[in-house]
């Protein structure tokens, strides 16, 4: 099996075709496997390389609490890149792999040429930290003494992933026995720090069904300056699973736009980020998100 080595993890990669790169960076509640439909597709003409984050076997699952978040799923990307020899390359991610291309994006803008976001963001605005702290909290602890299979079902049949199982029930049964096997946790989209740093072109991604990110995307396409929005009609949160041709097309045409010099800022964008950081800096109330966070950010396979 090919790895590569990152900071305290082994990663699990596979690779596919040859040409320019992709990294397609996977979910939550899937691995590399969730990916197929696009490495099929794009490995006519990419080098397609897929990998499993740490804590999704068979990449390694440290023992260390502290070997884990989204600073390390960056950094992963990173390790990738490193292990294979890449100097740049687009990034395609889903959900918490979304998350980790934005950051990553941010962090070494010099490493990546297009980002593709789809279904990111949970929505989690500060101002609700009274409630949503807690009930992470309540969630991780059944994770942490539970294991993810007591979280798979509910996971699986929540109103964003109901779209799959109507539209391909093999696809939404496989997710739900990949869902056991994983560990992992998101911040909120709203700690993403200085968004308008981001010139590289982005494609935003997401279902109209799929209500925890649908608000966020609309912000951020108003605080990315090189982003444009897709909305997929009547698609949750699978969107790549749900609409594999739809999504391909749409990702394909954005590849062919940016590598073409033809996806340009928007200069009608520059007035409206004053919202993302109005939305980002509300208070969150008497929480104190580090003690309540402990619990969320600890999550770790046993």
């Amino acid at each position: 099996m090919p790895y590569v080595d990152a900071f305290g993890a082994r990663l699990y990669v596979e690779e596919r075709g040859s040409g320019y790169p992709i990294i397609f960076v996977h979910e939550f509640a899937s691995d590399l496997r969730g990916w197929d439909s696009q490495v099929r597709h794009f490995a006519g003409g990419y080098r397609c390389i897929a990998y499993n984050a740490r804590g999704y076997p068979p990449s390694a699952s440290p023992e260390d609490p502290e070997l884990y978040g989204w600073e390390f799923a960056v950094d992963d990307i990173a390790a990738v890149m490193r292990g294979l020899k890449l100097e740049r390359v687009h990034l395609v991610g889903l959900g918490l792999g979304a998350y980790a291309a934005l950051q990553f994006g941010l962090r070494y803008p010099e490493k990546v040429s297009a980002i593709v976001a789809a279904s990111v963001g949970s929505d989690f605005q500060p101002s609700e930290g009274n409630g949503w702290w807690p009930e992470s909290s309540l969630l991780a602890r059944i994770f942490i003494k539970h294991g993810m299979a007591s979280l798979a079902g509910r996971m699986a049949r929540g109103v964003a992933r109901m779209k799959l199982k109507h539209k391909g029930r093999k696809s939404w049964q496989e997710l739900l026995g990949r869902l056991p096997q994983h560990s992992g946790q998101q911040p909120s989209m709203h700690d993403l720090r200085d968004p308008a740093e981001i010139t590289t072109p982005v494609l935003l991604a997401v279902g109209d069904e799929d209500m925890r990110c649908l608000n966020i995307n609309l912000t951020l396409k108003f605080a990315l300056p090189n982003a444009g929005l897709w909305i997929c009609p009547r698609t949750g949160h699978a969107i790549n699973l749900e609409q594999p041709a739809a999504f391909n097309a749409q990702v394909q045409a954005f590849l062919s736009a940016a590598e073409r010099g033809r996806w340009r800022q928007s200069d009608a964008n520059a007035g409206r980020r004053l919202w993302w950081f109005s939305r980002r800096e509300t208070s969150p109330g008497d929480v104190n998100p580090e003690d309540a966070r402990a619990d969320v950010v600890r999550l770790h396979p046993k």
